[in-house]
């Protein structure tokens, strides 16, 4: 089985629980503060590896983040690839309303400081039929990409967070783009997620394009032009942070099992549900066995 590296963020969360999310010039007191690991490329490398997943992250963290390494071998990530660097590592101040619905602001601390030694560490690890995994939530992307442009290698690339440097990227070897409708607005400057969806699989025909919608569920277009369609589950949502990374980890680790796109879609969607219902970010991300679970029921 391919496995999966990710060159990827590593953020401490500071989760504050509130009524609603506050506006312009409010100050609101929190229920509660806590304090969970995070950031997109630990949230779904922890995912994949409980999916079942071979994965190996690379990154970096201040010593103030040393922990998050400890999280991920936890779960079976090879963390051999994150660096330890003097810096403040990468956080998120998160708002979560009473719906469960969040409000995020990332400062990237170490995230940002990748050098050229990382990289080279990432393709190193890379063999024939893996993949690479890849956020926004890092520096020099626009590196990365050309690189394995030139080296031929499967790129899973997780447009998030849009912050305008993903216009300027080369995505002609992104083998899977993965986007929600804000993202895809972004790159497609078309606003309707499925005419955004469209105008990607067009621009680049040799990619799978990706959509999640959230609780609207979403769908897959593949490079041929088929679309694979999932319905997102009702429940009870608490915290919707790393639903998104949730899907990714498990969409990826069931793509590199070589399940079909309809069965990795299934997995992920319910992983993605499960997520919503616990707090935190990498505290909320089930294992494989309870995503099997939660299908059967």
């Amino acid at each position: 089985m391919p496995k999966l590296v990710n060159l990827g963020s590593l953020c401490i969360d500071h989760v504050y629980t509130v009524s609603h999310v506050t506006t312009a010039g409010e100050t609101l007191a929190s229920k509660s503060h806590e304090v969970f690991p995070g950031g997109k490329g630990l949230n779904q490398s922890l995912a994949a590896a409980r999916a079942g997943a071979e994965v190996h992250h690379v990154g970096c963290v201040g010593t103030d983040g040393s922990w998050l390494c400890d999280v991920l071998k936890e779960s079976g990530v090879n963390v051999d690839g994150v660096r330890v660097a003097s810096d403040a590592s990468g956080h998120a101040v998160i708002q979560v309303n009473d719906a469960g619905e969040n409000a995020i602001v990332i400062a990237g601390g170490t995230n940002r400081t990748l050098t050229a030694t990382d990289r080279q560490r990432a393709f190193s690890l890379l063999a024939g039929g893996d993949w690479l995994l890849l956020q926004n939530e890092i520096n020099d992307v626009e590196r990365v990409l050309a690189e394995a442009k030139s080296r031929q290698v499967n790129v899973a690339f997780n447009v998030a967070p849009v912050d305008g440097r993903e216009t300027g990227y080369d995505y002609s070897m992104v083998g899977l783009l993965i986007v929600n409708e804000v993202e895809a607005a972004a790159l497609a400057q078309e606003e309707d997620p499925e005419r955004a969806a469209k105008v990607l699989q067009e621009r680049y025909p040799e990619a799978y394009v990706l959509l999640t919608l959230g609780r609207e569920g979403g769908f897959c277009i593949s490079p041929s032009g088929e679309i694979e369609q999932y319905q997102s589950y009702k429940v009870n949502a608490v915290d919707e942070t790393a639903a998104g990374d949730t899907f990714i980890g498990f969409f990826m680790a069931s793509w590199l099992a070589g399940q079909s796109m309809g069965e990795a879609l299934a997995n992920a969607n319910a992983a993605g549900a499960l997520a919503v219902t616990v707090a935190g970010a990498a505290s909320s991300v089930p294992t494989k066995a309870e995503v099997d679970s939660f299908r059967k029921r």
